[in-house]
């Protein structure tokens, strides 16, 4: 109950106005700290420190001491992968490393963080705990003016761009060594997309609907995958597909990838067979042409032909990025690029 009640002080500091976004990270350190205990305790696990040699309690005013929050993350998901732990240690590295003048810019740039930190908190929560102890029914959706304009997104990437270097660097390094596919999972950084609902209203209706994919018909599902995946709007009035914005043709692909190497990579060669050998989408006249890896590739059914995104690029990159990482992944030898002649001077 500690533990829940630090957790609604952060949320409370995060949706509030004049919230402090360092009380916010003090809070939600204090609530994964005290439910991690919670859980060790209940599992009759030891959680304090020992003394190597005596193997005795280390002790603090007469007291064992504790494991702290970095010890208990990685007791309980001992995977150094986890998604989970990976998105909690972030904010352990954040913690006290936030200057107060730069806190509005940073809630700016880890905002799908913190939603995921918060979801991944409810989840572990009520899986050990039990519903009763969800924070759901003490939650509301939080107003916001600021991103619905244009002038409010523009002051976003301002101050997105204004956070200072160190804390920028301190970001990037931890996220640098992690797999594209853990950051792009959902609870490493929530994302959503707000679509406003049009339409005759029922008593049932809330200002917010969460769909959850394993609720809905298959025909739903597939409607709801393919929206997410496409990037479909839909309005009132019309269906607007934006599916393929900044999305690529093999030959694009091919292209930029080798124009950052220093071999040859085309499409129908090299590209062609790292899709189907890392197996992001299924062979032409597949019975499920949309069974892809949405991370790098889609179907377009109208033009019966898949595209690719920029993470399939730096997927690429990173799978065969140097000569001996080429040699590894196809068992042979690059075609190196021609030397560039030096122009002849005419005679």
């Amino acid at each position: 109950m500690e533990s829940q009640r630090h957790a609604l002080k952060a949320i409370d500091e995060w949706n509030c106005s004049s919230g402090e976004y360092n009380d916010f990270l003090t809070h939600m350190h204090k609530a994964w700290h005290y439910l991690l205990h919670a859980e060790f305790h209940r599992a009759k696990v030891d959680y304090h420190y020992r003394d190597r040699n005596s193997g005795r309690h280390r002790m603090i005013d007469g007291e064992p001491k504790a494991w702290d929050l970095e010890k208990c993350l990685k007791e309980r998901y001992p995977n150094s992968g986890d998604t989970v732990r990976l998105n909690a240690e972030l904010f352990v590295a954040l913690r006290n490393k936030v200057e107060h003048r730069y806190e509005h810019n940073l809630r700016i740039v880890t905002g799908g963080r913190v939603q995921a930190y918060v979801i991944n908190y409810e989840q572990e929560m009520t899986a050990h705990f039990g519903s009763a102890y969800s924070l759901t029914d003490r939650l509301r959706f939080p107003l916001s003016v600021q991103a619905l304009t244009a002038d409010g997104y523009e002051e976003l990437q301002r101050a997105a761009r204004e956070l200072p270097r160190k804390t920028r660097d301190l970001v990037a390094r931890y996220e640098a060594g992690i797999d594209p596919s853990v950051l792009d999972d959902p609870r490493y950084d929530y994302r959503v997309r707000l679509v406003p609902i049009t339409g005759s209203k029922t008593d049932a209706d809330l200002a917010i609907n969460f769909v959850k994919l394993d609720d809905l018909s298959d025909v739903e599902r597939q409607t709801m995958v393919e929206a997410g995946r496409k990037g479909t709007v839909i309005t009132k009035d019309h269906h607007v597909e934006v599916a393929d914005l900044s999305r690529m043709r093999p030959t694009q692909v091919a292209a930029h990838v080798e124009e950052q190497l220093p071999f040859r990579f085309s499409a129908s060669g090299e590209h062609a067979e790292m899709w189907k050998r890392l197996g992001i989408r299924p062979a032409k006249g597949a019975d499920d042409p949309y069974a892809t890896d949405a991370k790098y590739c889609s179907y377009n059914e109208a033009f019966d032909q898949y595209v690719y995104t920029r993470m399939w690029i730096k997927k690429i990159l990173m799978e065969i990025g140097t000569v001996e990482k080429y040699r590894k992944f196809f068992s042979r030898e690059p075609r190196m690029k021609a030397e560039t002649a030096e122009p002849r001077l005419a005679a």
